[in-house]
């Protein structure tokens, strides 16, 4: 029993099953998770190491060194890279992507575990290996923002709504930014410790002594066990005031802590990070969603939170949404429901106009029931709705009502026959079966590659594969089942003679008529006509030079940011300057009033430390003094290149010497335009090669921003120490090293517990917070074993140098990279073009083992589009395959096979015509494209093998006649993709517009071509001979 026989047979049982997979798909939709793009791995981990007061030079030889190479072991390594600089070493490890997911963990722990045997390393330096968090998105982000309140006010307040917002259940973390770090200062005048015979030294092992946090044991009283918790830790600020010291020679006199330091409780000044909110002090709250659930419920959630806390705050304390994901995903999401129910409406209307009413509707009640039935597919297997998800279910429309448009055709052929409806439904079954599920499958199987491919945008694309396959095959088995049993209850039994045509008939038949005229002239002209094909195919390569290259356009949220490294070694309070100048500057020119409609809305500032992530396409940079992020929120995403351009010209001309990128959020996957690593060994020697790339990029056509990444040179001072003079003073190294200390950053001696907050004990000198070059030459060292002072100077002289303030690593070696961004008008493929004949000439001049490499978006060209081009042989190879299964003759599948890069002529003239640049989304269009115009060729070449094994046709007419049989089936599935593709063209936004380009104009072109390509070829395969052919008139009629 076939399909089509069970539901004819069984139709009660056929619509008990169509509802319940109706009801599952509907409820199922509304559970669906909800995001922007599909999650991706993120492979990475870093490992942070803390050398107070080392140069970058010392620390990438004592430490980044030392860890690279420990790193270097794992098998599992793509790649390593560093950043040493003053007290710092960041090593960024970069795993395989063929790494799966769940092995991750197991990777960072072995190297966590190497980590810990490193042997050699400075005292005190222990790697930190921070994977945890790597690749969250804070997706909402709230400011809290003070006007007329401490800083302690509104800390007090941030936590309060933290612990509401933890508290919610799609909430999985919520991070504070903009938070000072609290201590306890107990500060010391070294000459009135020395009146009471104390050092720095002693005073803090008395203090760490004193303030102890463990447990006493436990005792036997009688059958009890009794917890024995001895006192001595501070329960308050007045407990570390009242501590008694003992002074004096022999430690016999006691006195308070109060009476010989200065003790208060405050915050570090300078700040690590300051948020501002349109220019106002801030504290920002940071919001995570938990894995698997949906942003907008949550986004519901923190409103909820937020508006009753708005009016609870007292005046001056104000909550603004600084960044709101779930908004943005909720009218992304809306808006592509809207796209696919205007594509479906579209495909209906074609139908509908194409096939009439009744055999229209038959055909185009396929579409709700297949689209209801891949999201209850999704549902089951936990596919969220999101951009891809979405833009699939359209790119999907035009070929899943192929197989309804083929079915009912071929059992309306057969009514017009004069075959009994269910005896017609049933053959037509037994005749595609076969036939379509080839085609479903090789459509599929086009797709495979991006569903196979070990990368970041293979993550990101791959649900494509997925979503096109569950819509092929249901669309495949509703066709021969539910489809098939409609025609039977529904189609009209009407011989061709007594059928009256319409108007799309008689046009159909008029278009027929043309073509017919066409495939006579290139059947007559087989060979010229293949020939000209094979050269509009190659001169449509060439034409690909001429097309922009994008490897991943930016995001159209209506958001935009600026990146703000100054000079390494610059102070957070000259970071703040700057960011205050260019808040001052869009305040005054950018915000939206009520003469300016749209502009900038608001914006957030993040200085010393960029935000936790708030998009994909952000990834929060080392923090740094010298670092500044803002987030602007414009008032639309179609002003976001106006706004950038206004910020990056006032930048560029207020800021000449500051590194300051102006730019949009990356999509997922997008790099620097240009980018060249040039490694060596000697930085003198690299920084001379990045200064001649640097100058040969400003020369080149549409570069922009030409920087490199290590910056110009930065000071330090070397305390050279006299030994003979030190020892004969008394002091020893360690004296002038503690001396240092305690008056620039103090030495943390313990804890102080209140509440559940544990708050550092920090005991420095009390000038350490105005020091400078005068007060560090004028400095008294003090021995700490006998008390003794003497000046600095006496024992050592102060010599000024010059360092290198980031020394970076790539696999081990020293490398400088050079990045320049594009102006409008730049095209990154040219700019490459020109640089690399250029940098391999000059190459010749470098040092021996000096090299270059191409980074950014070349890089992630090559490693996304490779990884998908690895698999393109196996889609290839199970098309092949299935084609042999289906004409069982090298041949036939041959002919087919040629049609996939013919349609790569459209594609180009797509391209051109609209200006749309080529990339990943439109080579994503180009795969798709290989799918449809497949189908379109097995559908033509079965129609022959029919009308030549079946109606017994000669083969010059079996030719003819098949292609004008599948004229209008083949018409009109071009026509339902086309039309069906353009909401996404026209709303989808500019991510999708190339791919939408790519497959409609590619569509209308290959379809043209495979019309006259497929009969051409195949007369000239099986040798069909058309010099004295008449045409039979009657082959119009069938």
């Amino acid at each position: 029993m076939n399909l089509t026989q069970f539901s004819i047979n069984k139709n009660r049982r056929t619509f008990t099953i169509l509802t319940t997979i109706i009801i599952l798909g509907v409820t199922l939709y509304q559970s669906l998770p909800r995001d922007s793009m599909p999650p991706y791995t993120v492979r990475v981990a870093t490992i942070v190491s803390v050398f107070p007061g080392a140069s970058p030079e010392r620390v990438e030889q004592l430490v980044t060194d030392k860890v690279e190479k420990v790193s270097q072991e794992l098998p599992e390594l793509d790649e390593v890279s560093s950043n040493s600089r003053t007290g710092l070493s960041v090593v960024t490890v970069t795993l395989k992507d063929q790494v799966k997911p769940e092995k991750l963990q197991s990777v960072w722990d072995r190297l966590r575990r190497k980590l810990e045997d490193i042997e050699g390393l400075p005292s005190g330096v222990k790697p930190d290996l921070k994977d945890d968090g790597i690749g969250d998105v804070y997706g909402i982000v709230i400011g809290l923002t003070s006007d007329g309140h401490s800083y302690a006010e509104m800390k007090e307040f941030a936590d309060d709504i933290k612990d509401e917002l933890i508290k919610l259940p799609q909430a999985a973390k919520v991070e504070l930014g903009g938070v000072q770090d609290e201590r306890v200062f107990i500060e010391f005048d070294n000459s009135r410790l020395k009146e009471y015979n104390l050092s720095s030294n002693k005073l803090q092992n008395i203090i760490s002594s004193t303030n102890i946090l463990s447990s006493g044991g436990q005792i036997n009283v009688d059958d009890e066990r009794i917890i024995l918790e001895p006192t001595g830790n501070f329960n308050a600020i007045q407990d570390i005031k009242e501590m008694l010291i003992p002074v004096g020679q022999n430690g016999t006199q006691l006195v308070q802590l109060q009476d010989i330091t200065s003790i208060r409780k405050g915050y570090l000044t300078p700040a690590s990070q300051i948020v501002k909110v349109n220019g106002r002090n801030a504290i920002s709250i940071h919001v995570n969603l938990t894995e698997g659930s949906n942003i907008i419920a949550l986004g519901d959630e923190v409103n909820r939170v937020t508006d009753k806390w708005i009016s609870k705050l007292p005046v001056g304390l104000e909550l603004t949404r600084l960044s709101s994901m779930d908004s943005y995903i909720d009218n992304k999401i809306n808006d592509f429901v809207i796209n696919l129910l205007q594509s479906v409406s579209i495909v209906l209307i074609v139908m509908l106009v194409f096939l009439g009413l009744r055999s229209g509707s038959i055909i185009a009640s396929l579409i709700p029931i297949v689209v209801i039935m891949t999201l209850m597919l999704m549902g089951v297997i936990n596919m969220g709705l999101n951009q891809v998800t979405l833009a699939a279910l359209i790119m999907a429309l035009g070929m899943m009502v192929d197989n309804a448009i083929v079915v009912a055709e071929t059992i309306m052929v057969k009514l017009e026959q004069g075959i009994e409806k269910k005896k017609a439904a049933i053959d037509a079954c037994s005749e595609l079966f076969t036939p379509l599920l080839i085609s479903t499958l090789t459509t599929s199987a086009a797709f495979l590659s991006f569903y196979l491919a070990e990368s970041t945008m293979g993550d990101i694309v791959g649900p494509i594969f997925v979503v096109i396959s569950m819509a092929l095959l249901s669309s495949w088995i509703i066709a021969l089942t539910v489809i098939t049993l409609f025609c039977f209850m529904f189609l009209k039994m009407e011989l061709k003679t007594d059928k009256k045509p319409s108007i799309i008939d008689r046009i159909i038949k008029q278009l027929k008529g043309i073509y017919k005229n066409y495939i006579l002239l290139a059947l007559t002209n087989k060979v010229k006509v293949i020939i000209g094909i094979f050269i509009l195919f190659i001169v449509s390569l060439y034409g690909f030079t001429k097309v922009a290259f994008v490897f991943f356009p930016d995001s159209d949220r209506n958001l935009i940011t600026i990146d703000i490294n100054l000079p390494e070694g610059n102070r957070i309070e000259s970071t703040e300057k700057l960011v205050s100048d260019i808040e001052t500057y869009i305040s005054d020119s950018l915000v939206v009033n009520e003469n300016r409609i749209n502009g900038i809305l608001d914006w957030s500032s993040y200085i010393g430390k960029g935000p936790e992530s708030y998009d994909q396409g952000y990834t929060q940079d080392e923090a740094n003094s010298n670092y500044a992020h803002i987030l602007v929120n414009t008032s639309s995403a179609e002003f976001n290149n106006l706004m950038i351009n206004k910020i990056d010209e006032f930048c560029f001309n207020t800021f000449p010497n500051a590194d300051i990128k102006v730019g949009a959020l990356a999509s997922g996957g997008g790099g620097t335009p240009i980018e060249i690593k040039v490694s060596g060994d000697d930085p003198d020697m690299l920084s001379k090669i990045s200064e001649q790339v640097k100058t040969k990029l400003t020369t080149l056509k549409g570069t922009k921003n030409v920087k490199d990444d290590w910056g110009p040179k930065s000071k330090k001072f070397i305390i050279d120490i006299d030994q003979n003079r030190a020892k004969s003073a008394g002091i020893t190294s360690q004296d002038i090293a503690v001396s240092l200390q305690t008056v620039l950053d103090g030495f943390k001696t313990g804890e102080y517990r209140e509440d559940d907050k544990s708050i550092p004990i920090l005991l420095r000198n009390d000038k350490s917070e105005q020091q400078t070059l005068e007060s560090i030459e004028t400095l008294n060292v003090y021995a700490q074993s006998t008390g003794k002072s003497v000046p600095l100077l006496q024992v050592a002289s102060i010599v000024p140098t010059w360092q290198y303030a980031t020394i970076k690593r790539y696999n081990i070696i020293r490398t400088i990279n050079v990045s320049s961004e594009l102006n409008e008008d730049g095209n990154a493929s040219q700019i490459t073009k020109a640089m690399t004949p250029w940098l391999n000439e000059q190459m010749k001049n470098w040092p021996e083992d000096y090299t270059y490499e191409y980074g950014g978006d070349s890089k992630n060209t090559a490693d996304n589009m490779g990884a998908v081009i690895k698999y393109l042989p196996l889609s290839g190879f199970i098309i092949i395959l299935l084609l042999i299964i289906q004409f069982n003759s090298i041949r036939k599948m041959s002919m087919v096979v040629l049609t996939i890069p013919l349609a790569i002529i459209g594609v180009v003239i797509g391209l051109l015509i609209f200006q749309e640049p080529f990339g990943f989304m439109p080579f994503l269009g180009v795969i798709s494209l290989a799918g449809i115009v497949i189908n379109n060729a097995i559908v033509l070449i079965d129609r022959m093998e029919i009308e030549m094994n079946e109606l017994k046709r000669s083969e010059e007419d079996a030719v003819i006649a098949a292609c004008l049989q599948r004229f209008r089936p083949i018409l009109l599935a071009t026509f339902t993709t086309v039309l069906g593709l353009i909401p996404l063209y026209l709303s989808g936004g500019e991510m999708w517009e190339g791919m939408a380009v790519s497959i409609m104009i590619g569509l209308i072109f290959g379809t043209i071509i495979t019309l006259i390509f497929i009969p051409s070829m195949y007369s000239v395969l099986y040798k069909v001979n058309y010099k004295n052919y008449k045409f039979n008139d009657e082959l119009l009629e069938d």
